[in-house]
């Protein structure tokens, strides 16, 4: 009797289609799976070379199905399509990925550890910030080359030169905490106090 020995899966977010050959190329499985049914179908397969793309959650799928005693692979989605017969679909690309799994000169992508996955995060999330931060001195730069093209420790000792003359400005460093910057930002948000009811109260000591 004919045993599945390389299945390809085509990973979703809740519906997965999965393709599965025997040692001859026979196909006999071909079916889609619902998320949370995807590790019992495949616990129940015999030991079997699983392939699957590299993209997101693949790490953790391949993990799980090696601990079911599978050899599991990943590859880069631009090795598979080569091996897509007919139209782009789930199924055919299940197909695909069993077919180009079982290649001998394929190219794998090594399965991440977990460690190695959360030191990742850390590297992805940290390069988050840098962007945000790349992008809002970006923007600073637009502001102020409206003003002349003003460089950042000139507009900082301009402000502070600029609160030594101000009245209001001065005022508010009185307050615990408020220094020449705060100052600043705070006369040219705020303005006259008097105009916000709530906030103006708590600022009518310096204004």
């Amino acid at each position: 009797m004919s045993i599945v020995s390389t299945v390809g899966i085509d990973l979703a977010k809740n519906v997965f289609s999965i393709h599965g050959v025997d040692a001859s190329g026979v196909v006999l499985l071909r079916r889609t799976v619902a998320r949370a049914k995807l590790s019992q179908l495949i616990a129940q397969l015999p030991p079997c070379l699983i392939g699957m793309e590299a993209c997101s959650g693949a790490h953790e799928w391949a993990r799980r199905f090696a601990a079911f005693g599978h050899i599991a692979k990943l590859m880069a989605p631009k090795f598979v399509a080569p091996y897509r017969k007919g139209g782009k679909n789930d199924g055919n690309d299940a197909e695909a990925i069993c077919e180009a799994v079982a290649r001998p000169n394929m190219r794998f992508v090594p399965i991440k550890s977990i460690e190695q996955q959360s030191e990742l995060t850390l590297h992805r999330v940290r390069q988050g910030f840098v962007e945000e931060r790349t992008a809002m001195l970006n923007r600073i730069r637009g502001l102020l080359a409206e003003f002349g093209h003003v460089l950042p420790l000139e507009y900082e000792r301009e402000i502070r030169a600029h609160v030594r003359t101000h009245a209001l400005a001065q005022r508010a460093q009185t307050r615990l905490g408020i220094g020449p910057i705060t100052a600043s930002a705070l006369v040219a948000t705020v303005g006259n106090a008097h105009d916000f009811k709530t906030a103006g109260n708590s600022l009518l000591g310096w204004v």
